[in-house]
C-alpha cells in the first residue's frame, strides 16, 4: 500500500488569521518501507515572516520571496500525493493549511478522511507522556541530530521512520526476516522459503496407520502399485 508521509511549515498557527504555507515536504512509503521517492518545496506566502515563526524553522521572508507562488506548485504536488493515506504528526495543523491554500486557488480540499494522524497514534500507545517528534525519535532510537530546527523534508524523514516502528511494522519485517531460511534447490536457487519452527502435529494416529497396513496386506502380490515399484538392484560382483 502507497502511502504519503507529509510534514510543513508555516508564517504561523492559523491560516484563518492570514498565515500561510512556506514549505512542504513528503516522503513515499510502499508497505511500511521508504522508497526514496521525495517532494519537497519552498514556497512564497506573500507576506513577512514573524519573529516566532523564523525561530522555529529558520526561513526569512527574503529567502522565500524568490520562491514560487502556492497555485503555481499545486499541481505538482497533488500529482504526488495522488490518493494516497496522508500519514501526518498533528495532521489536523497540516491539513488546515494544506486546505486553506487549496481554497484561495478554488481547488477541491482533502478530505480528512485519508489522514493517518501519528501524534494520535502516538497518544493511544504511549499515554501520559509527551510525544513530540523528537521524543519519538529518542524513545525508537532514530537519529535526529541533524534537526537543528524543524524542515519539512527532515521531518517527514524522521516521522516515516517513527511511523514504521509506531505501527510495529519493522518488528514484523525483523520477526519474519528471523523466520525465513534460504533454502536452494538447484544451482540457480528458489526464493526464500519460511519454514515453521514447529511441525505440525500428525492427523493420522497409529491405530489408523495399522489399519491400513492390514488393508494394504489383503490385496496380496497383484495389487497394481506393485507394477511401480523399482526394482531391486543388484548386490556387486565380490
Amino acid at each position: 500500500m502507497r502511502e504519503i508521509v507529509l510534514d510543513t511549515e508555516t508564517t504561523g498557527l492559523d491560516p484563518l488569521r492570514g498565515d500561510r504555507l512556506v514549505e512542504i515536504g513528503c516522503v513515499e512509503i510502499f508497505n511500511r518501507m521508504p522508497t526514496g521517492q521525495t517532494y519537497h518545496v519552498y514556497i512564497n506566502p506573500e507576506r513577512d515572516m514573524p519573529a516566532e515563526a523564523f525561530a522555529v524553522h529558520g526561513l526569512s521572508a527574503e529567502f522565500l520571496s524568490t520562491k514560487p507562488l502556492f497555485h503555481e506548485v499545486a499541481d505538482e504536488f497533488l500529482a504526488f500525493i495522488g490518493d494516497a493515506p496522508l500519514v501526518i504528526h498533528n495532521a489536523s495543523f497540516d491539513i488546515s493549511f494544506i486546505n486553506a491554500e487549496l481554497d484561495r486557488i478554488q481547488r477541491a480540499p482533502i478530505p480528512r478522511e485519508r489522514l493517518v494522524d501519528t501524534l494520535l497514534l502516538a497518544r493511544r500507545k504511549h499515554p501520559g507522556v509527551s510525544n513530540r517528534l523528537d521524543d519519538l525519535c529518542s524513545r525508537y532510537s532514530i537519529d535526529n541530530s541533524r534537526r537543528t530546527k524543524h524542515g519539512a523534508l527532515l521531518d517527514s524523514e524522521l516521522l516515516a521512520e517513527v511511523y514504521v516502528d509506531l505501527v510495529g511494522a519493522r518488528q514484523s519485517q525483523l520477526l519474519l526476516a528471523s523466520e525465513t531460511q534460504d533454502i536452494r534447490v538447484n544451482a540457480a536457487g528458489d526464493a526464500p522459503r519460511r519454514q515453521r519452527p514447529i511441525a505440525l502435529a500428525p492427523r493420522v494416529s497409529d491405530a489408523e496407520r495399522e489399519a491400513h497396513r492390514a488393508f494394504i496386506a489383503t490385496m496380496g502380490e497383484k495389487a497394481i502399485w506393485n507394477e511401480y515399484l523399482a526394482a531391486p538392484v543388484a548386490s556387486p560382483a565380490g
